[in-house]
């Protein structure tokens, strides 16, 4: 190298300084690019967030003008319809006390037993529709305290049995309101084709299902009660919420298990 003329040097040093520039200038197009690119998927986040934040403002106002319509026909329901029956049935017992005649007598208890079942579903609905009870540990207290009254006159022994991770854990309304029923459904069939003189509800909650089993100590089910609308109606109300209902065999009696999947409706 010392023996080249000094042109061809400065030729040689002016080509790797250009050839230097040239590289860096790469890594600078390169690093502008990348910068660029990392900006404009930030930017896209950012508008992937304010768009999912949009959709999620959408929802809640959605779920917070159902729960307000919700509110409005229970309270529509409460002050008007109940109003009504109750105002029928006052009417029916005044005229039972005032009309001696036996036929007359047989009718009015008859207006007056629908009146208090119309209260009672009335007042079902009306659990159903509140907003409030959209809880585990709601549905667990009103379903207890409902089979306790119904089997108050019966003779027959109920054990409620609890195991609750979280009483707060979410329970939409149309779940509570199906689970409510398959329970009434199967406590109403013990009560009438078991024989039962024990009936053991429990009540189980994991991390992602709700569990519920009712056992009675009676006959089993016979081939009547199998072909009969009652077990059919509780498949049919565990499905609309993808729900499991199951007949577990192997043990004196009847055990009934149905299990509802939290992960469903939450999501949904």
């Amino acid at each position: 190298m010392n023996e080249l003329p000094h042109e061809i040097k400065l030729t040689y040093i002016i080509a790797i300084i250009v050839m230097l520039l040239f590289v860096g200038f790469i890594i600078m197009v390169v690093f502008v690019y990348n910068k660029k690119q990392l900006i404009q998927q930030q930017e896209n986040k950012i508008k992937e967030s304010e768009f999912q934040n949009q959709l999620l403002q959408k929802e809640l106002e959605r779920q917070k003008t159902i729960q307000v319509e919700r509110e409005r026909i229970s309270q529509d329901m409460h002050d008007d319809l109940g109003a009504g029956i109750s105002a029928i049935k006052l009417q029916a017992e005044f005229l039972k006390y005032k009309i001696k005649e036996e036929s007359y007598i047989e009718d009015l208890e008859a207006i007056i037993t629908t009146s208090e079942d119309m209260n009672l579903a009335m007042r079902e609905i009306l659990w159903s529709l509140n907003s409030q009870n959209d809880t585990v540990g709601n549905f667990i207290d009103y379903t207890s305290l409902y089979v306790e009254r119904f089997l108050d006159k019966t003779g027959i022994t109920l054990q409620l049995d609890s195991n609750i991770i979280e009483s707060e854990t979410n329970l939409p309304v149309k779940a509570r309101r199906n689970l409510f029923l398959v329970v009434k459904e199967a406590v109403h069939n013990a009560y009438k084709h078991s024989q039962a003189k024990n009936i053991n509800i429990q009540f189980k909650q994991t991390s992602v299902d709700f569990k519920i089993e009712v056992i009675d100590d009676g006959i089993g089910l016979s081939e009547a009660v199998k072909k009969g609308n009652g077990l059919t109606n509780m498949e049919l109300r565990m499905e609309k919420i993808d729900g499991k209902f199951e007949i577990i065999k192997g043990t004196k009696g009847t055990r009934l298990l149905f299990q509802y999947n939290f992960n469903e409706d939450i999501v949904k």
